[in-house]
């Protein structure tokens, strides 16, 4: 990630996983699937902290959709 400051992190959530795919800033970044992790805060946790490994100067964006299954993460 060169020069660019903002990385959006979607996820796709349900009961038991959580679908996550993200893409960087920069015009034209085609979305990277990141795979499946299991819905438990901790699994939610350990993903915060790898995008935070990987792109430490980033501001990550995250972005769910507004469900029965995502709203806790909002929280």
């Amino acid at each position: 990630m060169n020069k660019h400051n903002i990385l959006f992190i979607g996820l796709d959530t349900h009961k038991e996983f959580v679908e996550v795919a993200y893409c960087e800033e920069q015009r034209g970044a085609q979305p990277i699937h990141f795979g499946r992790i299991s819905s438990a805060k901790m699994s939610i946790t350990k993903l915060l902290r790898h995008f935070e490994s990987k792109y430490p100067d980033a501001t990550l964006h995250f972005v769910y959709e507004a469900g029965p299954c995502g709203y806790w993460i909002y929280r």
